[in-house]
């Protein structure tokens, strides 16, 4: 398996795994999620690609696309009630359910410690969605730590 930065004509097959992303959301989370995959969804790699403080990761098995993340360099200034907090967040992750449990996401996660090393952060954040749980599985595994919840009540 190899993890690098994607290349431009491997955006398709990233939207593909996004579309993927935005079917478990709106699975879970229907009140919250929109269904389908517009072109706007689709447009907004090129934003991603675009943006100097992003990149997108991907992991390639056997010459398939079968896992990819977001990583977006996050700078939020000094503030009266926060010290300044510059770090790495993962914007979106995902593995091809046909590639799951094969290592292919905690190959992107090592990549992204790496990178998030070589580049002196200090921290990787994300936010995943509560419904999520074999995510949050995952995540703990590999060392993350709930530092901050939101919480809701329906009406």
């Amino acid at each position: 398996m190899e993890v690098r930065f994607a290349k431009e004509n491997e955006l398709d097959r990233v939207n593909e795994l996004r579309k993927q992303v935005n079917d478990v959301h709106v699975a879970g989370k229907p009140d919250v999620f929109k269904p389908g995959f517009c072109d706007e969804l689709k447009n907004f790699i090129n934003v991603i690609r675009d943006d100097p403080e992003q990149e997108i990761v991907v992991a390639v098995m056997d010459s398939v696309i079968c896992g990819f993340a977001i990583i977006h360099h996050i700078n939020k200034p000094e503030n009266p009630f926060m010290k300044e907090r510059d770090f790495l967040d993962i914007d979106e992750f995902c593995v091809d359910e046909a590639y799951r449990r094969k290592g292919v996401a905690t190959s992107l996660i090592s990549f992204i410690k790496d990178y998030a090393k070589e580049n002196g952060f200090h921290r990787i954040e994300l936010n995943m969605w509560e419904f999520n749980q074999g995510a949050l599985a995952f995540y703990e595994s590999v060392g993350f730590e709930t530092f901050r919840r939101y919480m809701e009540i329906m009406l």
